[in-house]
């Protein structure tokens, strides 16, 4: 009997799942996707279908090559990623793959899922092996249709309108819109004064301990005190006021357990207790999932983390009962299983989060579990259990204080304070979970109260008062935005994670004291979107989209058919941000105009980008001559700001922009003229004889000095740099320092580097580059480089010497002074180490590419 093929994402799950199904199976890992749309064109045939054009993942040809060879020599190929929609589409790509070899044509294909990873849920997924959900694949393609036309499509509006290299996503940008909405509503808060009135009082009899209570109402009311007026009668009317018990309520609470965790909620308690991200959250809770060593191989601690639902199995509520009864006794046990309701709109594909095996304490795992894994397992574990305990019962007990002014009667206020307490007279699952109740900032909870009886008189020792004010909105934590999110119906499970570290990678927002803060960037980009297209990125619009890609996963919508609908109304809403186009008449009057331009500024190098006048002002006259292209608004305003620059060479230029609508640039500043001094450095540098990198840099500085661009703080370093650095070429430089605007500047000392370069000038053997995923490090060539820097600049970076440091010690063998030299230019410096989360040291190498 042949051996079967058995492909799962992740190396970790692959190994737990090949110590669970033995040597008649061959696990291997498909690294997640391996087939995607194209990273450089839009890869959706939007007028055939929406037809999606699959490319291979460009790092996942290693892994594509193995599973090919893998798949040759097996008899089946099991596809066993994920039980998602991510899972889904994943299996399929590998099916559309593989079953397209020759070899593998009359091989059977199965899909197996479970929803934990553990002996029993695996074997009986390959004993009940189903065949791939096609709805659930095309829902999958579907999300990824969509995301990719918004994308890429509304994209380069921000890249026209904000700034190069942003991006949009369908979801991200909800998110990012209900981060700066808020934002928007904490400026625009105005705060208004109130005041809060309490005592501190005690009995006249034992025990004479003293507690406070606040002022609860006046006349009956609840008790608004709204300017100082208000404030300073109520003042006056308590001061040295009697008072008495009105009454002692007395009321017994239960509280519930929580439902076991689901993603939303796992991420935001791991949020609040433990301060860990949404997506530090998931991955240790991918861990947990995929198997952790326990001393006999990995074992799958939790189900399945990416969940809406809080249902549960019949076998783990059964367990669970049972630990529960043997553990805390029959009085923590319900009559029945406690079943919780999942929010509407839920998928509930699977369980909700909860522990393999509940007999696997925190405890008992502890010692192999590292601090973040060990606080996120106890989590799931405890609320787990807890889930299925009895509720907590507490007794609260509220005095009710009545005041009586001194005032005569009928002429002050009725006054009533309260001070309430509880008492937990039976935890139920508290006694796992430790959960408690928690107290608001406003509430006059006490810890404890004193016996008193109704009409028991009390002393004042102290009128309590404070004024206060009305407090903004607070801002979005990670964990209150996954709620927002959760509760607009806006993502899903497995979206949460990645679309707030994509704001945070985007640079939208920042964390400051655990909340996001919108960034200038982030609000603009924001601002644009939503006054652009505002009914793209509606929450409403959002949750209903998240709605139909449900109904494809069930079966119930056509998933090109709910992609058509979108794209026509989408189509609409991008036509509507496209500027209406200049007057073309206008326009050729500029262009006519600039003809007339002998001499035009040097194109201007930007980062890749080159800058040209002469060539913009021909491509606009180019555009014209098309009758099925138009000039825009957005390039007009750039034909006009580049007139601007000419203007004092040709005066008419000023008259043609007021004729033609363009006179408000006339009033813009003009780009400030380079200095004298960098005109003159830059002078001297291309008198001198440099190497080519160092002259092509001076000559590109030279031309946008000639342009009349004034260069910036970056390249004013770069020049000062460069002189000092061929100061011994340039005659009498010291009597020119004040004219270059170098006087107190110096080159850094650097002794050593000189010494360093002529110690590695004997090694003749280089090591063979190595590779490290796109970036090739090369011994010799970065040598090369340090050499000629030195040359040029005249030192090398704190950095370039340790890197150079590192690379002597490695050709030790090939340096024969090296021993004498070693100590005094410190070769033998040992790397230094830093502390892993599990704390253990491990070395930090610095690769010599980064260090140059």
């Amino acid at each position: 009997m042949g051996k079967k093929l058995v492909i799962v994402e992740s190396p970790a799950k692959a190994k737990t799942i090949n110590k669970i199904l033995g040597k008649d199976y061959i696990v291997k890992s498909s690294m997640g996707h391996i087939r995607d749309l194209p990273v450089k064109s839009l890869g959706v045939d939007v007028k055939d279908g929406f037809k999606p054009t699959y490319v291979m993942v460009k790092t996942r040809k290693k892994v594509v090559d193995e599973l090919k060879a893998a798949a040759k020599s097996c008899d089946a190929i099991y596809l066993a990623p994920d039980p998602d929609r991510e899972g889904e589409a994943i299996a399929w790509h590998l099916k559309e793959m593989l079953s397209k070899i020759k070899a593998n044509a009359e091989k059977p294909f199965v899909r197996v899922q479970y929803n934990e990873i553990t002996p029993r849920a695996v074997k009986a997924a390959f004993e009940n092996p189903v065949e791939l959900e096609m709805p659930r694949v095309d829902a999958q393609q579907a999300r990824r249709v969509l995301d990719r036309i918004v994308g890429y499509m509304v994209s380069p509006l921000l890249w026209r309108r904000v700034q190069r290299g942003l991006s949009a996503g369908r979801v991200q940008s909800v998110a990012l819109r209900l981060v700066c909405e808020r934002e928007q509503q904490i400026q625009e808060f105005k705060p208004e004064t109130f005041w809060v009135f309490g005592a501190l009082v005690r009995k006249l009899i034992m025990p004479l301990e003293p507690f406070s209570v606040k002022l609860a109402k006046i006349n009956g009311e609840k008790a608004v005190i709204g300017n100082q007026t208000e404030a300073d009668k109520v003042r006056q009317e308590l001061d040295g006021a009697a008072l008495k018990v009105a009454g002692v309520k007395t009321r017994n609470i239960q509280r519930k357990p929580q439902p076991p965790f689901i993603t939303s909620t796992l991420q935001q308690a791991a949020s609040n207790v433990f301060s860990f991200s949404p997506k530090r959250t998931m991955g240790i809770a991918q861990k947990l999932y995929e198997g952790v060593n326990l001393g006999q191989g990995p074992t799958g601690l939790i189900t399945y983390m990416r969940t809406d639902s809080v249902s549960l199995s019949q076998d783990a509520i059964t367990t669970c009962r049972t630990y529960v009864e043997k553990t805390f006794g029959n009085e923590y046990l319900p009559e029945k299983p406690n079943l919780y309701k999942s929010r509407s709109g839920a998928q509930e594909a699977h369980e909700a989060i909860r522990p393999t095996d509940v007999t696997l304490t925190p405890d008992k795992v502890r010692k192999h579990l590292d601090a973040p894994e060990f606080k996120l397992y106890q989590l799931i574990w405890q609320r787990f259990v807890g889930c299925q305990m009895t509720p907590a019962k507490i007794e609260q007990r509220t005095i009710e204080i009545e005041a009586s002014p001194k005032a005569a009667e009928g002429e002050a206020a009725a006054y009533l304070f309260t001070a309430t307490a509880s008492e937990v007279k039976f935890p139920g699952h508290r006694k796992v979970t430790g959960e408690k109740d928690k107290k608001k900032a406003d509430s006059d909870e006490l810890d404890v109260l004193p016996a008193v009886t109704e009409g028991e008189p009390l002393m004042c020792l102290e009128l309590l008062s404070e004024e206060k004010q009305t407090q903004p909105p607070s801002r979005y934590s990670e964990a209150s935005l996954v709620k927002a999110l959760e509760s607009n119906g806006v993502g899903r499970p497995s979206t949460y994670a990645s679309i707030i570290s994509t704001l945070e990678q985007r640079k939208y927002v920042e964390i400051q004291k655990r909340s996001l803060l919108p960034s200038g960037l982030g609000m603009k980009t924001s601002a644009l979107l939503v006054s652009d297209l505002g009914d793209l990125f509606d929450v409403k619009f959002t949750a209903a989209m998240e709605e139909s890609l449900d109904q494809i996963e069930h079966g119930d919508v056509d998933w090109t058919e709910m992609l058509a609908k979108f794209y026509e109304q989408f189509s609409k809403w991008m036509e509507a941000t496209k500027a209406p186009p200049a007057d073309q008449d206008a326009v050729r009057r500029v262009v006519d105009a600039l003809d007339a331009v002998e001499e035009w500024a040097p194109p201007v190098k930007r980062g890749k980008r080159t800058y040209s006048d002469e060539k913009f002002v021909k491509s606009i006259g180019e555009t014209l001559e098309h009758e099925e292209k138009q000039v825009s608004t957005r390039q007009f305003e750039a034909l006009g700001r580049i007139a601007c620059r000419y203007r004092e060479k040709l005066p008419v230029l000023a008259d043609v922009l007021t004729a033609n609508g363009l006179k408000a640039l006339l009033d813009e500043p003009l780009p400030e003229p380079p200095r004298e001094s960098s005109i003159k450095k830059l002078e001297l540098l291309l008198s001198l004889e440099l190497d080519e990198g160092g002259r092509d840099f001076a000559q590109s500085l030279a031309d946008q000095a000639k342009g009349g661009r004034r260069l910036s703080p970056a390249q004013l370093k770069a020049l000062d740099r460069m002189v000092l650095a061929n100061s011994v070429k340039i005659e009498g430089f010291e009597g020119l320092k004040e004219s270059l605007d170098l006087v107190g500047q110096e080159l850094p000392e650097d002794n050593e580097s000189p010494e360093l370069i002529q110690l590695m000038s004997t090694v003749e053997d280089w090591k063979p580059p190595v590779k490290r995923g796109k970036r090739e490090f090369n011994d010799e060539t970065f040598f090369a480089s340090l050499s000629q820097q030195l040359g040029a600049r005249g030192y090398l970076s704190d950095r370039q010497r340790a890197a150079l440091k590192r690379m002597i010690r490695r050709y030790r063998e090939q340096v024969p002074t090296f021993e004498e030299v070693a100590e005094r230019l410190d070769l033998n410096a040992k790397p230094k180490r830093s502390f892993t989360g599990k704390g253990k040291a491990e070395a930090q190498p610095v690769s010599e590419g980064d260090a140059s």
